[in-house]
């Protein structure tokens, strides 16, 4: 367990009450529980193979410095966290900066080796409203809500293994770029070669349909379309995309950088996944991305990416999910250093 020291001592009080018990009864079943709480040199610490549990307290500024030397650490010892499962609480004193923290710690930590299961994150804002909805629908208070969520994500990390299909790994690779002149889809192809011989592979374009966004439907509404398979919209979304989802081990987002975001039309395809996901379970299926940039930013898209594909849709984040490349000029990807070696070695990791 790897706590980063809070230097207001009195923010950590929350989480801990919250936390204490529920490790005093994990450690009774005869788990053994390391902290660590301020990590100075990493080549001292063992972390390769373990089931790693990150729980971040913020100040009343949303800052955790000792969390900005672990992220430090994370990327000078690229090698550091090679076979870890990782689960993250972030305790915040605001409403703002718990997610943003926890997307930028899952991408450091993935970059490092560490895989996180479907929805890793347990995040409790200063007034404890985003437990609000589920505290209405258990009939609980807020602060028991956040002891529940916290046992719950303890217990799924200590279960979590990464599953092995039983059958010809399933892929599907979604995009809206133009194959032509993309230099995202020519790394794709790249990616493809290296496991088209050990995998079944389905490709879909959401650049030549009308993809409209989702219009954010009632629960009850949604739910219902989600049943059967539908969506409010439908379209190409819910007459190949739904099933393709429901068929495929592995989902591969091929996403050039527009603007620092995701591009829309595959933004519309996260938002209008919300019907499937109510009525499906996708923490089996693992989620990759193809980043590319004209400038900079890619760790930014992938940050979007773990958000809505990993923290909330439930997709496992295998290590290393997303390879980023920068290439501006039409075909310049070609020209990258080692790129071939390296599209290679993402499609072994693939498979």
């Amino acid at each position: 367990m790897i706590r980063p020291v809070c230097e207001l001592q009195g923010r950590t009080q929350r989480m801990w009450s919250v936390l204490d018990p529920i490790l005093d009864r994990i450690e009774k079943e005869g788990t053994e529980i390391v902290l660590a709480e301020k990590i100075t040199q990493l080549d001292d610490i063992t972390l390769s193979g373990e089931k790693v549990l990150f729980a971040v307290c913020l100040n009343d500024a949303g800052i955790n410095m000792e969390y900005y030397r672990l992220l430090e650490g994370f990327r000078k010892h690229p090698d550091c966290l090679e076979g870890s499962v990782g689960g993250i609480i972030v305790d915040g004193s605001s409403e703002l900066y718990t997610k943003a923290l926890a997307r930028r710690l899952a991408f450091s930590a993935n970059n490092a080796g560490c895989t996180f299961p479907g929805r890793p994150l347990v995040e409790a804002t200063g007034s404890l409203g985003n437990f609000h909805v589920l505290s209405g629908v258990r009939g609980v208070e807020p602060i028991e809500v956040y002891r529940q969520q916290v046992e719950t994500l303890v217990r799924s990390l200590l279960d979590f293994e990464i599953p092995v299909p039983d059958k010809k790994m399933k892929v599907l690779a979604i995009h809206a770029s133009q194959r032509r002149t993309s230099n995202t889809m020519l790394l794709w192809d790249k990616v493809r070669s290296g496991i088209e011989h050990r995998a079944d592979i389905a490709e879909i374009s959401l650049r030549d349909g009308a993809v409209t966004d989702c219009r954010g439907c009632k629960y009850e509404d949604c739910l219902h379309f989600g049943e059967i398979g539908r969506c409010f919209y439908g379209g190409i979304i819910t007459e190949r995309v739904y099933p393709a989802i429901l068929e495929s081990d592995v989902l591969v987002m091929i996403c050039p950088n527009y603007n620092d975001a995701v591009s829309a039309n595959l933004t519309a395809f996260i938002n209008r996944l919300t019907a499937l996901f109510r009525v499906s379970d996708f923490s089996s299926k693992r989620i990759y991305a193809l980043v590319v940039s004209g400038y900079s930013g890619g760790d930014i898209v992938s940050e979007q990416i773990i958000g809505a594909m990993n923290f909330n849709k439930s997709f496992i984040l295998p290590q290393r999910f997303a390879m980023n490349e920068t290439a501006n000029d039409p075909l310049s990807i070609l020209s990258v250093p080692d790129i071939d070696e390296r599209a290679r070695a993402f499609a072994d990791r693939m498979w």
